[in-house]
């Protein structure tokens, strides 16, 4: 059984083999954070799409949006996904994780896991149209869920992160090169989670 790993939660920088990590574990108040939730529950353009595996057609296990300041597409899994433009509120957000990080991001794309059942498989955030070692900011309205890492070549390193409520975590250097990440499905009764990671499409 893999332990949590337990981050310090004042964006300190941990570092693994390969991997580079900074997480805040309360970045957005409670009274912001439940007021994020409850609006981008209620406005974003919600969407699911279909993956193909191994021939076949299934749903994705959660829904899906994407927002962007330009019109250039993302593809992932198969799948490729046309930005909504960014609305203030994501625009809100965005712009509080840039103070903290030097990137100016393009896009986010919104994950809305409505239970325990909905989930997110094994990837890395490795795209072409990222560029090399893209820096990924994921931020999470709602439920804890587990945060699952494992080392792609090295096996016995893996982490699992609880990513609470208002937080934000950071991936940076080469993560995307040497990780893989996913939100499992869990068995527990857990209520709805919203997660927004922010990129840079070059």
């Amino acid at each position: 059984m893999i332990k949590p790993i337990v981050l310090p939660g004042n964006g300190s920088t941990c570092e693994f083999p390969g991997a580079s990590l900074r997480y805040f574990e309360s970045f957005f108040s409670k009274k912001e954070t439940n007021r994020y939730f409850k609006q981008l529950k209620d406005e974003t353009l919600w969407q699911q799409d279909s993956i193909t595996v191994y021939g076949k057609k299934y749903s994705q296990p959660r829904l899906t949006a994407l927002y962007a300041n330009n019109s250039l597409p993302y593809s992932y899994s198969g799948i490729t996904m046309h930005p909504h433009r960014i609305t203030p509120l994501l625009f809100e957000i965005q712009n509080r994780v840039q103070s903290i990080i030097n990137i100016e991001f393009t896009t986010v794309l919104l994950n809305l896991y409505r239970n325990g059942k909905d989930s997110n498989g094994w990837h890395a955030d490795n795209e072409k149209e990222l560029g090399e070692n893209p820096a990924i900011a994921s931020v999470s309205f709602g439920a804890e869920r587990f945060f699952h890492l494992k080392h792609k070549n090295q096996k016995e390193l893996r982490l699992k992160i609880p990513l609470t409520s208002g937080s934000l975590l950071l991936m940076e250097g080469e993560t995307q090169t040497h990780w893989l990440h996913q939100v499992a499905k869990t068995s527990k009764l857990v209520g709805p989670r919203i997660n927004l990671t922010f990129r840079k499409i070059i």
